[in-house]
């Protein structure tokens, strides 16, 4: 088997995992996660939305050694077989997901969710369809919420606000971190109900970003970073030709494309902030003392990001019900899909060719077959130097001939 090339010192980024939303589809995070416990890129920071969120939290609440054990608990625990439902054998895979989706809906899957009883019939309105209490049980079962919040590594987790429409970030960086938390980004209406936090109600952060990849990339101060993005829909697929596939392929779309238009906004944003670092020192001095020049100075950055999506691409249609398809022979199948995905990018390791001078944020998809090849990298040797002390010593040459500005827009603390 091929080995990932090995990671030279001068290629000290960051590294963060970064895991979107999709319910069932989420087992191809663990597989993508088992691929990462053994490689030379253990993330630092990992952040996540929905199940992307429950993922997150197992393998920021436990040790390392430990991670890839507990996430495989969670996975086969909540894909166990019901007593109330038969196993089926049928030759007819689609038959058989049919079927495991029905259970779902009927039963709930164990550890995670169960029907609500029928409380309208005694004058209790219900905001949901089912009851996720089970859930809290599984998550103080395997997740440490003590290691979580000693800040071993960092965490965060987002969610919608159910009275504001506000985003929220939970961020072990800035609070302690309790089941709750994660619940509420997981609390999909209106299968699942919002989740009560410090008074105020939150559902699935996916209703606003499927993707905290924005999160990540512009915390303040930014590091570079290399960021594994790992996407549970595809953006290209084959032409529907019934009404399940156009219920699948309109999925897809509706969260993919959400997702490529956060990153590629990303990835020129940032090439912008960069560039503007790069012109500054070109920049005669009565320009740089220009109001104009001063604003957009506050918006350069020194730091240079790559971004690595990983995307589960089954191969056949799974129909519009793969998101709450819980089988433990589909849930394997993902998790060996991600393993197997995250392996093959790794020993194609593309972030360790060189970087051009005019680019801040690279994008690498090696699974996309429609992508043009890239060539194999070149690691430089050249000595690390940190994304703060290149920082500061710019900041400290333009003080050297400007007086402070103070600017209400203005991202990059003094140091």
């Amino acid at each position: 088997m091929c080995k990932p090339p090995p990671r030279p010192a001068s290629y000290d980024k960051k590294i963060a995992l970064v895991l979107q939303g999709g319910g069932a589809l989420g087992s191809y995070h663990a597989g993508v996660y088992e691929a990462l416990s053994t490689s030379q890129y253990l993330p630092d920071w990992v952040a996540g939305i929905s199940i992307g969120a429950i993922n997150a939290a197992i393998i920021a609440g436990n040790g390392p050694e430990q991670r890839v054990e507990r996430l495989r608990a969670f996975w086969e625990g909540i894909t166990a077989p019901s007593a109330l439902w038969p196993i089926l054998t049928s030759g007819m895979a689609g038959d058989n997901r049919r079927a495991s989706s029905l259970h779902a809906i009927m039963f709930g899957q164990p550890g995670f969710f169960a029907p609500r009883p029928p409380t309208h019939l005694f004058g209790v309105t219900p905001t949901s369809f089912y009851d996720t209490s089970a859930l809290k049980g599984t998550l103080e079962r395997l997740v440490d919420f003590d290691r979580i919040n000693a800040r071993e590594i960092r965490f965060s987790v987002a969610a919608v606000n159910v009275r504001t429409g506000n985003f929220a970030y939970f961020d072990n960086a800035e609070m302690d971190i309790r089941p709750e938390h994660v619940m509420a980004s997981a609390a999909l209406p209106p299968g699942f109900p919002a989740v009560e936090i410090d008074g105020e109600s939150y559902w699935d952060g996916g209703l606003v970003s499927n993707t905290p990849l924005q999160y990540v990339l512009e915390s303040i101060p930014r590091r570079s970073r290399l960021t594994f993005q790992v996407d549970l829909f595809q953006a290209r697929g084959r032409q529907p030709t019934d009404l399940e596939e156009v219920s699948e392929r309109e999925k897809d779309i509706r969260y993919s494309s959400r997702t490529r238009a956060a990153t590629d906004m990303l990835r020129t944003t940032h090439d912008v902030r960069h560039n503007i670092n790069g012109l500054w020192d070109q920049l005669p001095e009565e320009i740089r003392n220009t109001p104009e020049a001063k604003f957009l100075y506050e918006f350069g950055c020194v730091t240079t990001m790559d971004i690595v999506e990983l995307v589960y691409r089954p191969p056949d249609p799974q129909g519009c019900s793969k998101d709450y398809e819980f089988s433990r022979t589909t849930m394997r199948a993902r998790w060996a899909q991600g393993l197997s995905d995250a392996r093959t990018t790794l020993n194609a390791s593309p972030w360790l060719a060189p970087m051009p001078p005019e680019v801040g944020a690279r994008t690498f998809d090696v699974l996309d077959q429609s992508a043009p090849t890239r060539s194999s990298p070149a690691a430089s040797d050249a000595t690390p130097v940190s994304d703060v002390t290149r920082e500061r010593a710019r900041r400290r040459k333009w003080r050297s001939a400007n007086k402070p500005v103070v600017l209400g827009l203005s991202r990059i603390p003094r140091p």
